[in-house]
């Protein structure tokens, strides 16, 4: 899973898988969700994320993380 925010926009991308989306769903005002050919969510995109979400903390508890490096 791999997060961005793109500041020009005030929107955060949240990357669930790395496959194509072929569908895109407005779940609620703002928020699309992108789906693969087999119905699958491929990402989140959270336009206005600012007014949504407080972005300036990010936790994650008990995931299995692998640490990228380089």
């Amino acid at each position: 899973m791999r997060l961005s925010y793109h500041a020009d926009t005030d929107s955060l991308y949240i990357h669930l898988v790395e496959r194509p989306g072929i569908e895109a769903r407005e779940v609620a005002p703002g928020i699309v969700v992108d789906f693969d050919a087999d119905g699958k969510p491929v990402g989140i995109d959270i336009d206005h994320a600012k007014n949504i979400l407080d972005l300036t903390t990010l936790e994650a508890e008990s995931l299995p993380l692998k640490i990228k490096t380089g």
